[in-house]
């Protein structure tokens, strides 16, 4: 089975999701050191893509303004590089679509993805069923492919989670991404039941926004995925984020936001060193 270097972690991780390109490539690379320094312990790294299944209107923006600066599959996987010169040293994920994964070439992709020191993928529009032949292309090469599974996945969940890569991604609420006042309250009984199937950690998102949400999560899985919630910021910080003499500033609040978002699962991973 083929592993991440942090899916043997005891404690709730904290997996930011931004797309690659929004509002530049330069500053895509400085987001990503700003949540490392705010405690991320993983990075999903969106692909923007013109014609998305799971991605709300916060991420399709944000991937409107990154298609706007020319950026594409190969562009994003070599950002990868970029990030580890500037001190990123937590793993990076590649989240795409299949379509521009056929268009590069699925051996070229996964060979490129290798070359540039891509950590996981994760294909939200690829169904388990049909993901065969990348599964065995990620296992060439090392890296692991990340399976979904959603509220409606539970004939197919013990299936899916038996096969899981690197870690399972739980779908916390049905329909696309984005931010969300409320939860599911079937949602931690979901998450009990994919975890008593699972071999590799269980993370959830969609729709995680607030730390009162981290908080009600952080004992019923491995970690969080935040994204809308950090895009909608970076949204609003984009023109400060663009102007140099205003940029560290922006980062500055935007890695602040960051923290304040995790701070119930920091808070637990401080409770958890200090009981060794």
């Amino acid at each position: 089975m083929t592993t991440l270097p942090l899916c043997t972690v005891t404690k709730p991780m904290f997996i930011p999701f931004i797309v690659a390109g929004d509002p530049s490539p330069d500053i895509t690379v400085e987001l990503a050191l700003a949540l490392q320094e705010a405690g991320a312990d993983m990075l999903e790294l969106g692909v923007p893509y013109s014609d998305p299944l799971a991605d709300g209107p916060i991420i399709q923006r944000a991937a409107a303004r990154a298609l706007r600066g020319q950026m594409t599959l190969q562009k994003a996987v070599e950002l990868v590089p970029e990030m580890r010169k500037k001190g990123v040293k937590i793993p990076i994920i590649i989240f795409t679509y299949y379509n521009p994964v056929l268009q590069l070439g699925k051996e070229h992709f996964f060979a490129l993805a290798q070359q540039n020191g891509v950590d996981g993928v994760l294909i939200p529009d690829l169904p388990f069923e049909e993901s065969g032949p990348i599964r065995q292309l990620g296992e060439k090469t090392g890296i692991p492919l990340i399976s979904l599974v959603a509220p409606t996945s539970k004939k197919r969940m013990e299936t899916i989670a038996s096969h899981a890569q690197g870690f399972l991604y739980c779908v916390s609420s049905l329909g696309v991404t984005g931010v969300r006042d409320t939860l599911p309250e079937t949602l931690n009984g979901f998450l009990t039941e994919v975890k008593r199937h699972s071999r590799v950690p269980v993370v959830v998102g969609f729709g995680i926004s607030t730390s009162e949400q981290v908080k009600m999560l952080k004992d019923y899985c491995d970690g969080v995925v935040i994204g809308s919630a950090l895009v909608q910021k970076i949204e609003q910080l984009n023109e400060r984020l663009q102007t140099p003499a205003n940029k560290e500033e922006a980062l500055a609040e935007f890695q602040r936001y960051a923290r304040s978002l995790v701070a119930p699962l920091k808070q637990a991973c401080s409770s958890h060193e200090s009981s060794k």
